[in-house]
């Protein structure tokens, strides 16, 4: 009984963890800091480093991608210290915090950019299939979304090849979130009307 009341407990402060840093809005902040104003009232109303761009920043939106990805490896590798049975919950709960930031009325972001340093933070392979999925197909489409969503599932993929079930449990919840929350990209994608990088839309 008291190990899963301590494992409860880990459980609590590995999500509370996850969230309090995956809830930082750094490409707002950013933004603000920089006199580009309130990201949210420009382009996709997205706080990420894609939307970022579309200030015409490469600087900001490239600190503002490094900081989101901080934010998803930080707590994972924090919570392999001292919660390394729960790690999962961190993992998790810095993308939902990313996503639905409090300080924010619950409106965030889209989580890629976190997930990246989640999967970084469980395992340097998985960080790997994210990065190449992500980027290679960023270059060759120039859709952020499309490349986004699929390194989401090409990471619960990858932690299922590699035989983690834990960490495939967790990249597919986060990859069922991210998906769900790209549902107007997707609606886009399908109809052509999808922005590239670049596009001031």
């Amino acid at each position: 009984m008291d190990i899963g009341i301590d494992l409860t407990v880990n459980a609590l402060w590995a999500a509370l963890l996850g969230y309090a840093l995956g809830s930082i809005p750094f490409g707002l902040i950013l933004a603000k800091l920089a006199g580009k104003g309130d990201i949210r009232q420009q382009g996709s109303g997205n706080i990420g480093a894609t939307n970022v761009l579309r200030t015409g920043s490469k600087w900001l939106a490239a600190a503002t991608l490094l900081l989101d990805l901080a934010k998803g490896l930080l707590p994972v590798l924090l919570a392999k210290q001292f919660f390394p049975e729960v790690v999962g919950w961190a993992a998790l709960f810095a993308v939902i915090g990313h996503c639905f930031p409090v300080w924010l009325g619950f409106k965030g972001g889209k989580g890629v950019a976190t997930n990246a340093g989640v999967c970084f933070g469980l395992a340097w392979q998985l960080g790997v299939v994210y990065a190449v999925v992500w980027l290679g197909l960023l270059a060759i489409t120039r859709i952020s979304s499309l490349a986004g969503m699929s390194a989401v599932v090409a990471a619960a993929i990858a932690a299922f090849l590699f035989g983690w079930p834990a960490y495939t449990v967790v990249l597919s919840l986060i990859a069922l979130l991210v998906i769900w929350l790209h549902r107007e990209n997707i609606r886009r994608l399908m109809a052509g009307t999808e922005p590239k990088v670049g596009s001031s839309k």
